[in-house]
C-alpha cells in the first residue's frame, strides 16, 4: 500500500544545518519515521536561515533526512519592509497558480499550511479542492493580532486587513486548526472556527541533540572558562536580540543588585538594539558580556556550561494567547533553573517548579528574583533544573508532539 502523503507548506522552513525555522523539519522527520511521505514546500530565501539553498528552477527537489523539500524561488529582502511583503505574494502566487497541478500530480492525503502569515490557506484550500485532502492550518505567530499588538499597526492598515480576511478564511475552511499557543481557541472561534477543530501542539525539543554536544566557538568557551575560574554565577540570555525579550531589564536588574560574583552573558546576533544594550551595560560597572550567536547544534553545550537562564518578554494583550517559545523548552531541557518574567497564562516555570517567576517589566522584581536564585542552596537550584528537564522529556519532545499532531490524520 502506498504511503500516505503530507504536503507541508511553510515559506521559511529550514533544517538544523540551514537554520530556522526548525519545527517543520522536526515534525516531518518524525512523520517519515511513522511511515508518511512528507513534502515540504518552502522559499529558497529566508532571513531566518544561516544558509539558503541554491536553486535554478521552482520546485527544485532536495531530500534531507528522508523529507522531500521543494524550493520556490523568491526575491531576497532585508528587515520587515515592503520587499518582504512582496516575497510573500510571490511565494503564494506561484503556489496558487500551480495548486491544481500539485494536487493532481502529488495526490496528497494531508495538506498543512503553516507559514508565519495566513495567506497560504488559499493555496491549501485550492489543493484540497482538487485532491480532497485533509486541510490543516498551523498557526505560528498570531497574524494579524501580532501586527497590531506588537508592531502597533492600525486595524485599518491594508496589510492588516488582508491578513484578517485570510485568518477568517482558514478558520472557516480548514478541517483542523493547530496552534502553537495554547490559549487561542476562543479567539479563533470568534473568527469562524468550530470548537472541535482546534488542537494545541507546542514547540519542543529533540532529545538526541543533547546526547552529542557540539563544541562552542573558542570565544564563548574561553570567556565561560574564565568566569568559572573566578567562581562567577553565570546567567545567560540566548536568542534573537529584540526589544520584545526585555533584555534591558536583565542588565538593569544585575546593575541594581551590584553583586560582583553575578555575571551575565548575552548571546545573539549583532544589530542596532544590541548596540543600545551595550550602552546600558557600560553605564554602570557590571559583569555583562556580549557574544555572537552560536549554531543550533552548539546550543546544548552553551546551556550546559552556565548556571541559570533568563527567559522574558515585554507585556501586551497579545500575551493572552500564551507562549510556545523554542528558547523556553531548550532552557528547561538544559537542566538549569530559569529566571522567568512573562505575563502569559501558561506559566510552565510555576507549573513544573523549574525556576523563579517574577513580575514582567519590573527591574525591582527581577532583581529580587535573581538574588533569590543566587542565594538559594545549590542543591535546590539543581532540583529546579531537574524539574524542568523532566517536564520537557515527559511532555515536549518532538517524538511525542508529532504523534499528538498526527491524531488529526
Amino acid at each position: 500500500m502506498d504511503k500516505k502523503r503530507i504536503i507541508y507548506i511553510e515559506h521559511y522552513a529550514g533544517s538544523p544545518e540551514m537554520g530556522m525555522e526548525f519545527r517543520p523539519y522536526y515534525l516531518s522527520r518524525e512523520w517519515v519515521k511513522m511511515g508518511y511521505r512528507v513534502d515540504i514546500i518552502a522559499a529558497d530565501y529566508s532571513h531566518l536561515r544561516n544558509r539558503n539553498p541554491k536553486i535554478d528552477h521552482d520546485f527544485q527537489n532536495e531530500i534531507i533526512d528522508g523529507i522531500h523539500y521543494h524550493w520556490i524561488h523568491t526575491t531576497t529582502y532585508d528587515g520587515n519592509g515592503v520587499k518582504r511583503a512582496l516575497t510573500m505574494a510571490e511565494f503564494i502566487g506561484k503556489l496558487y497558480l500551480n495548486a491544481k497541478n500539485i494536487a493532481q500530480k502529488w495526490k496528497p492525503d494531508i495538506v498543512i499550511t503553516s507559514s508565519t502569515y495566513p495567506l497560504d490557506t488559499y493555496v491549501g484550500q485550492r489543493i484540497k479542492k482538487y485532491s480532497n485532502a485533509i486541510l490543516i492550518h498551523e498557526i505560528h505567530d498570531m497574524w494579524p493580532a501580532v501586527l497590531k499588538g506588537i508592531y502597533r499597526m492600525k486595524r485599518i492598515n491594508p496589510f492588516v486587513v488582508i491578513m484578517q480576511i485570510a485568518e477568517n478564511s482558514f478558520c472557516k475552511h480548514s478541517d483542523y486548526v493547530v496552534s502553537l499557543q495554547p490559549n487561542t481557541k476562543d479567539y479563533l472561534m470568534k473568527h469562524g472556527m468550530q470548537s472541535d477543530k482546534f488542537l494545541n501542539v507546542n514547540n519542543g525539543v529533540v532529545v538526541t541533540e543533547w546526547d552529542t554536544l557540539e563544541n562552542l566557538p573558542d570565544m564563548h568557551s574561553d570567556l565561560i572558562k574564565k568566569l568559572k575560574a573566578e567562581n562567577k554565577f553565570i546567567i545567560c540570555f540566548f536568542g534573537s536580540i529584540t526589544i520584545s525579550y526585555a533584555i534591558d531589564y536583565l542588565i538593569r536588574a544585575v546593575q541594581k543588585i551590584n553583586i560582583s560574583q553575578i555575571a551575565v552573558i548575552i548571546v545573539g546576533e549583532e544589530n542596532q538594539y544590541l548596540q543600545e544594550l551595550k550602552k546600558i551595560a557600560r553605564s554602570k560597572k557590571s559583569e555583562i558580556y556580549f557574544l555572537p550567536k552560536v549554531p543550533k547544534r552548539a546550543v546544548p553545550s552553551l546551556l550546559n556550561s552556565i548556571d541559570a537562564l533568563y527567559v522574558a518578554s515585554v507585556t501586551g494583550w497579545i500575551m493572552q494567547f500564551g507562549i510556545s517559545m523554542n528558547k523556553l523548552f531548550d532552557s528547561m531541557m538544559s537542566g538549569k533553573p530559569i529566571i522567568y518574567a512573562m505575563s502569559a497564562p501558561n506559566n510552565y516555570i510555576v507549573k513544573y517548579n523549574c525556576g523563579i517567576s517574577v513580575k514582567p517589566e519590573s527591574v525591582e522584581a527581577l532583581a529580587e528574583g535573581i538574588k533569590e536564585l543566587y542565594f538559594m542552596p545549590a542543591e535546590l537550584r539543581e532540583k529546579l533544573g531537574r524539574n524542568g528537564k523532566e517536564a520537557v522529556i515527559r511532555n515536549f519532545t518532538y517524538e511525542k508532539l508529532s504523534k499528538k499532531f498526527a491524531r488529526l490524520f
